[in-house]
């Protein structure tokens, strides 16, 4: 149709191309298509169903490692270098937590074994923050040579909070093997 002919308006009583539908057919058509909910609850119940199926995705993701589902934190070939950087060393920081519960149960024993456990954990807490200063010197120079145009920020912050975490705990899932190059 062009602009110069007017639109005509079809005649009430022109067939239509089509057999009218039987009222369950349009009924079950209309209740297939309705996107809109028909209440707030039923908003709020396929919103949470949306949001748990995205969850899964994403749960997945870390312990497989896909790119694509993974959360906006995680991101990215600076973040899974860093990540593999972290995951290839060896880090005091990992052995923390279980450190920490001995030296707190010894804390609790009486005489000289409260009095070690206090030198213990000056010497964990120092070979802790070592450690964290030459793996951050070490990644910042790894990162600044192999993405030289890209944005490095909190990139090594990430990997220290990595080493944190015990190997067997990591999200994502650690991808190389220790003493592999990242």
């Amino acid at each position: 149709m062009t602009a110069d002919q007017p639109k005509q308006p079809r005649d009430p009583q022109a067939p239509k191309g089509r057999p009218t539908p039987k009222r369950a057919v349009a009924q079950s058509q209309r209740r297939s298509v309705a996107v809109t909910p028909a209440n707030r609850k039923e908003a709020a119940k396929r919103q949470r169903e949306a949001r748990r199926a995205d969850l899964a995705k994403q749960r997945e993701a870390l312990a497989g490692g896909d790119e694509r589902y993974l959360p906006l934190r995680d991101k990215g070939p600076v973040r899974r270098f860093a990540r593999d950087y972290v995951d290839s060393r060896f880090a005091v920081a990992e052995y923390f937590l279980p450190l920490a519960v001995i030296i707190l149960v010894m804390s609790m024993l009486p005489g000289q074994i409260k009095n070690i456990s206090l030198v213990l954990w000056m010497g964990v807490i120092v070979m802790i923050v070592i450690d964290s200063i030459g793996t951050s010197i070490r990644l910042k120079k790894q990162l600044r040579s192999r993405f030289p145009d890209e944005n490095l920020r909190g990139a090594v912050p990430y990997a220290l909070m990595r080493t944190l975490q015990m190997r067997r705990l990591r999200l994502p899932k650690p991808q190389v093997k220790r003493g592999e190059r990242p």
